[in-house]
Parts: structure tokens; sequence; C-alpha cells
């Protein structure tokens, strides 16, 4: 069993990969089952048809936008029919939570019905967190544990999830390197232990390769702490924004999960998850 779950495509600002050339790829390249996670970021992009400003603007000057969710969920479920017997499609999105926007990222889970949702924390503050201005004041451990409360807290409130994404993804964005886990493990346990009673899960993230991140994301720290608390239910996914992204280390990641003592991966249907053997 092969399946990436986490895949962008035209609909996220930040992907010019057409939806169906995601699907014949993944098609020929052996995948059996993909989901698209296109992005929603309330506080720095727009739904479309809503006016107002952002913080980041297209070259244009024009304001950033969220998915087109009409058009979205439309394309899946033509693409679901479409190729029918060849892969099975999924429908999710990624939400970047932060606390002051959870009301929004309510609505939408309320109004359109997924598959899958990851949980991930791009902003903080409406402040996206690879920006200095995210790190001004702050020293690594200080910004870092910002971040990390920010993604605690966020479980602790908002349970409409399926998996944590990248945890530990702010490896990819500091300038100062890798900050040790130990500045911060005390909130990493805090929530892995509410995310396991929850009865939600995490992701391994295969892009650490592309990002030049010598560990995984998350890292095999935090992957072990949570195999030890118990946790059983994670996704791998690719986090592709373009061909050459698509599947890539998935078999890699898990061989790595076996590594650590993981014996299934899920994928996830009506926001329910479906253990496959590694």
């Amino acid at each position: 069993m092969l399946a990436d779950y986490h895949v962008h495509s035209e609909f996220s600002d930040d992907s010019q990969y057409e939806m169906e050339e995601v699907v014949i790829d993944a098609i020929n390249m052996g995948l059996d089952e993909l989901c698209f996670t296109d992005h929603v970021d309330y506080g720095v992009k727009l739904d479309h048809g809503v006016e107002g400003t952002t913080f980041r603007k297209n070259d244009d000057g024009t304001p950033l936008r969220n998915v087109d969710y009409p058009r979205y969920f439309e394309k899946i479920a033509y693409l679901q029919d479409k190729y029918k017997g060849q892969i099975t499609i999924r429908k999710g999105l990624e939400f970047g939570l932060q606390m002051c926007r959870l009301d929004e990222y309510q609505k939408l889970f309320d109004t359109y019905p997924m598959d899958f949702v990851i949980h991930s924390n791009h902003q903080v503050d409406d402040i996206e967190i690879h920006l200095p201005e995210f790190r001004a004041g702050k020293t690594q451990k200080e910004y870092n544990r910002v971040y990390y409360n920010e993604l605690l807290n966020t479980v602790k409130a908002f349970k409409n999830y399926s998996v944590v994404g990248h945890i530990d993804a702010f490896n990819r964005y500091d300038p100062a390197g890798e900050c040790p886990l130990e500045d911060f493990v005390d909130i990493v346990y805090e929530m892995l232990k509410i995310v396991i009673a929850d009865n939600k899960g995490i992701e391994l993230n295969t892009s650490n390769v592309r990002y030049g991140v010598k560990d995984l994301t998350p890292c095999r720290d935090i992957l072990r702490i949570y195999h030890e608390l118990g946790g059983q239910i994670i996704t791998i996914g690719s986090d592709s924004h373009a061909k050459e992204h698509l599947g890539f280390h998935i078999e890699q990641g898990k061989e790595e999960l076996k590594k650590i003592g993981f014996k299934y991966f899920c994928t996830f249907e009506n926001m329910q998850p479906i253990f496959h053997e590694l």
C-alpha cells in the first residue's frame, strides 16, 4: 500500500501543479491513494469573494487567497469518478491554525465534509513563522517556545483535525539552525499526550530531504516520544507542490517508521483512520 497524504495543487497559492496532472502522475508512479490537502491560512490570506487586506500580497498587489472551496471539492469529486478503480482520491485541507482564527476554521469545517484535515501552524498572531518579524526581540529558545506553545494551545482548543502536520517544521526556516529539543520538549510531551487522548495522530512529512533538514520531520526523537506515549495514528506525506515532490521518499519514510517501532501507517476516510501494515 503506497499513499501520499500531504499533496498540494493549483488550488494552493504556492503551487501551480494541476490537480488532474497530480492524479495522472500518481497513477503512473504506482500510488494506491492520495489526499489533496491544499492550504487554508486565515489571517494571512482571504477567502475567494471576500474583500479586505492581508499582510502578504501577490506580486501584483492583490491579496493572497485561500482555496476556492466550491471549485476545489467539485474538482476532487470529478477526479474521483473519472479515475475510479485506478487510484483512491481523498478530499482534505491543510489548516494553518492559530488561536486568533479558530472560529473561521470551525465554520469552514462545518461547511464542507472532508476525509482528512492536517493541523499545521504556519503563523502566530497573523505573523508567518518564517518571517524576521516573528523572531524579532526574542532569543532562539523564546521564539521556538512561542511557536510550540501556539501548537499546544491550538491542539487543546480545536478538535476537528486528523493529524498534526510537520511538528518541527520551524527547523526549515530558522536562520540560527535547529533549536535543541530540550528547549521545548516539555511542550511537545504535553501536546502529544493530548493528541493521543483525542484519538488524533501526527504525520511524517518527507519534505525534510528537499529542505535540507538533517533529521526527519518531525525529528526521530519526537517520533519516538509519540510512539513511547502510545501514539499509533501516523500518516506519511510528501508535502508536494510540484511533480518532482509527489510521492517523494514515501517508501523510505515507511522504513524509518519501522525502525522506531511503528507497525502501521494510516489513511483516512470521513475523518476516520484506516490502518495499514508498514
